[in-house]
């Protein structure tokens, strides 16, 4: 069985800064793209940034020059989210996605539970 697993979220002051990372395991033949998601109270789930094999990124306007999603290199299923500058609104869960294939070569899609980001004010 595959999984996600977030971890890293917390209390933090505006204007502060968390790294939240996120640890693919299982029977994974090949990650494609994992990516960090938000669900802010009361708001839809929105994309926040995404890393794809071959190590590009793309991030949400809102997002871009605060936060940094990377890639453990040696471990290929791990992946960062460093946040810099972080505001009252970016208070969510923040959960993290794999695209990957089984050793069947399915592509299939599986989602962490989720890490509480809280603005302190």
């Amino acid at each position: 069985q595959v999984q996600v697993v977030e971890s890293g979220g917390g209390l933090v002051q505006p204007g502060g800064s968390l790294r939240l990372s996120c640890a693919a395991s299982g029977k994974i033949f090949r990650i494609y793209a994992m990516a960090w998601y938000r669900q802010a109270p009361g708001k839809q789930r929105e994309l926040v940034a995404n890393i794809l094999s071959g190590g590009s990124t793309n991030y949400a306007d809102s997002m871009k020059g605060r936060f940094t999603i990377s890639r453990d290199n040696a471990k290929n299923t791990t992946v960062y989210l460093q946040m810099h500058s972080l505001k009252p609104e970016d208070t969510a869960v923040y959960y993290c996605n794999a695209y990957y294939s089984d050793y069947d070569r399915t592509y299939l899609e599986v989602w962490g539970q989720g890490t509480l980001v809280t603005d302190s004010s």
